[in-house]
């Protein structure tokens, strides 16, 4: 009954669709009708003649003004793109384009399949068309207030777009917000918090819901913009992670009343899973990479169905730092076989081991089987080596073998 329905509606859709096209038609040709009837009374030929008679006087004085203007306004129109793209992180044209003119053209959106009755392999290769467009989060990200307002102070560069900080803004609000935030004032706090723009706005507020309760977002929100070294970054989170358990395990008991307690109980285990992932990347910073490897492990195991954080990819960069090829290739065999797009990550992990792979077969390392190891098991570990030296280490084993033969 509903796909008679549907059918019905669609066929409907589309007889209206035909019958505004035909009265389009039937009114553009009645109007050229109407104009080769009111030719005479309106004077067209004379008015015609005129027209081109103006253009013929026209000086090149004329056209160099002309010029002048257009140029003015287009570059008018390009400052304020320019402005708009700084502020908000996207094009104003493309912006209208796609949300007022599209629909109004009858443009269709790639996201939604145009026919109920689509096969399932239309369906995939849609879906995968969408997703490859999707900008994927960053689980390795650096701190804000103890690495990337470093790199500001030494090179006076700013290394974060205004389109980056409005998506960091979705995803905090995603995560550290939900509609019961209103019923809690360090919580109401924290919600215009992550929605403001200033910096100093944010940590002002952030210490402002401290002071009524030990709000975990609020220590968050000092740890990642504060805090100008990852010690300090490490204690603020660890602070966090003793308000979060005890806001968890309080909710984790309500979580039946009602769709408010479920939703409040979804955003503490966002808090808590990100503040320990957070946890695990301080201590990875700090040189404790062992440990960092058994706090993933064990969030990975308390939270598995929680994937949206991508912990393994932390934990990747973790066990490549350690050298456990055994390890890396056991969490990327759980991985990389999915269907959803594979990050950088995965695809660059995966590319070195089988680049490991290839040279250890070999008896000679060329220079694209040998490098990529070889940037895998120094770079990872901290050592530093120029682009010459990286291309003089095959030769120097090459030579070596030579003289061996």
């Amino acid at each position: 009954m509903a796909e008679a329905g549907a059918g019905f509606l669609e066929q409907l859709k589309s007889c209206m669709v035909c019958s505004w096209t035909s009265l389009w038609t039937v009114w553009f040709f009645f109007m050229l009708f109407l104009v080769y009837i009111l030719r005479v009374p309106l004077k067209i030929n004379a008015n015609l003649s005129t027209v081109s008679m103006f253009l013929n006087t026209l000086t090149p004085k004329f056209y160099v003004a002309l010029t002048g203007t257009s140029s003015l306004i287009s570059g008018l129109i390009l400052i304020f793109e320019w402005w708009y793209f700084r502020k908000y992180g996207t094009s104003f044209i493309e912006q209208v384009s796609v949300s007022h003119l599209r629909p109004l053209l009858g443009g269709v959106d790639n996201n939604t399949p145009s026919n109920s009755n689509t096969s399932n392999g239309d369906a995939d290769s849609s879906r995968q068309n969408v997703s490859e467009c999707k900008v994927w989060r960053n689980p390795l990200n650096l701190f804000r207030g103890a690495e990337y307002n470093r790199y500001t102070w030494v090179t006076g560069r700013e290394p974060l777009t205004y389109y980056d900080m409005n998506l960091s803004a979705q995803d905090h609000q995603t995560f550290f917000t939900c509609d019961t935030d209103h019923m809690r004032p360090a919580d109401a706090i924290m919600q215009k918090a992550w929605r403001e723009r200033n910096p100093q706005a944010r940590i002002s507020a952030a210490h402002e819901a401290l002071e009524l309760n030990e709000c975990a977002t609020a220590f968050i929100l000092l740890a990642e913009e504060e805090a100008t070294t990852i010690v300090e970054a490490e204690k603020l989170f660890k602070q966090a992670l003793k308000a979060g358990e005890g806001c968890y395990r309080r909710s984790q008991q309500l979580q039946h009343h009602g769709a408010q307690y479920e939703a409040q109980h979804r955003r503490d285990t966002n808090v808590l899973v990100y503040i320990k992932r957070r946890l695990a990347m301080c201590a990875r910073k700090l040189g404790r990479t062992r440990e960092a490897v058994k706090m993933m492990r064990d969030l990975m195991k308390e939270f598995p169905l929680l994937s949206m954080f991508n912990i393994h990819e932390n934990l990747l960069e973790a066990l490549l730092e350690l050298q456990a090829y055994a390890d890396v290739q056991a969490v990327l065999a759980k991985y990389d076989d999915i269907s959803l797009p594979k990050s950088a990550t995965i695809c660059y992990t995966a590319a070195l081991l089988k680049a490991r792979a290839v040279s250890d077969k070999s008896p000679v390392p060329t220079a694209t089987s040998f490098l990529p190891t070889l940037r895998l098991q120094l770079g990872r570990a901290g050592q530093w080596l120029s682009q010459h030296s990286l291309w003089c280490l095959p030769a120097k084993y090459s030579s070596g073998v030579s003289r061996e033969v």
